[in-house]
């Protein structure tokens, strides 16, 4: 099944992150609990961390503190050196497309060959302007 993250805006989705699995949004935060938060889930980065991935969203009140979050993951990961894709369609879409990594923070990509990260602030930016939460679709 797949992990549809998204911003609604009088029942049109007009903003949206298909991240893969939930496994790979699984894999994605193990990442940020190893690299982010040196082995303590959730200690630096609660709200991406600690919010359960199988349903509901990210209200207003949290996007300002999610934003920072994923600023401060960006430039841990943009700081490490690129790592193998995560899963096998990753793989993929690397080499169809003839991605090359330059470093951890685009090593991680969604369904469409973008780093995560930098969509995922796209998508709490376009939020934050809106006064929406981000939906888990």
């Amino acid at each position: 099944m797949g992990l549809y993250l998204a911003v609604i805006e009088q029942c049109d989705d007009v903003g949206g992150v298909d991240v893969g699995s939930y496994e790979d949004f699984n894999r994605f935060r193990e990442l940020v609990c190893e690299v982010s938060e040196s082995g303590a889930y959730g200690s630096v980065c609660p709200v991406l961390q600690l919010h359960e991935d199988c349903d509901g969203e990210w209200p207003v009140a949290q996007l300002s503190a999610l934003m920072a979050e994923l600023e401060r993951v960006y430039r841990d990961f943009s700081s490490r050196p690129p790592r193998q894709c995560l899963s096998d369609w990753q793989r993929e879409v690397f080499r169809d497309l003839g991605l090359k990594s330059t470093s951890l923070a685009d090593s991680i990509i969604d369904v469409d060959g973008e780093p995560l990260i930098v969509r995922l602030m796209e998508l709490c930016r376009l939020a934050l302007k809106l006064g929406q939460p981000i939906s888990y679709q």
